[in-house]
């Protein structure tokens, strides 16, 4: 399940998996700051110009594949087809 404000659709949202309980937030990372929480997992999408990070709430050793799967759901529900998944920050932005 994908929860996104109607008021950004492109903007912050949350993926529910219901099966595992885990969530995976999503930030835009040109409209707010980011910072990786302790004990969290943190990707990165990159998509034309777009760059979104995905941060897990409540991870209890999930599968990362499990996670991967989440943010590839999201990316397509917005149409981000050429999006990139990232395990780090990407170079263009963490300077």
């Amino acid at each position: 399940m994908i929860s996104i404000s109607s008021a950004d659709v492109t903007g912050d949202g949350t993926i529910h998996d219901t099966q595992s309980k885990l969530k995976v937030k999503a930030f835009d990372l040109f409209k707010a700051r980011f910072k990786p929480s302790r004990g969290e997992v943190a990707f990165f999408v990159t998509a034309g110009k777009k760059t979104i990070a995905f941060e897990t709430a409540g991870y209890k050793k999930h599968k990362q594949l499990l996670i991967l799967q989440m943010i590839s759901r999201y990316c397509v529900y917005l149409g981000l087809l050429e999006a990139k998944i990232h395990s780090s920050i990407p170079a263009r932005l963490a300077s």
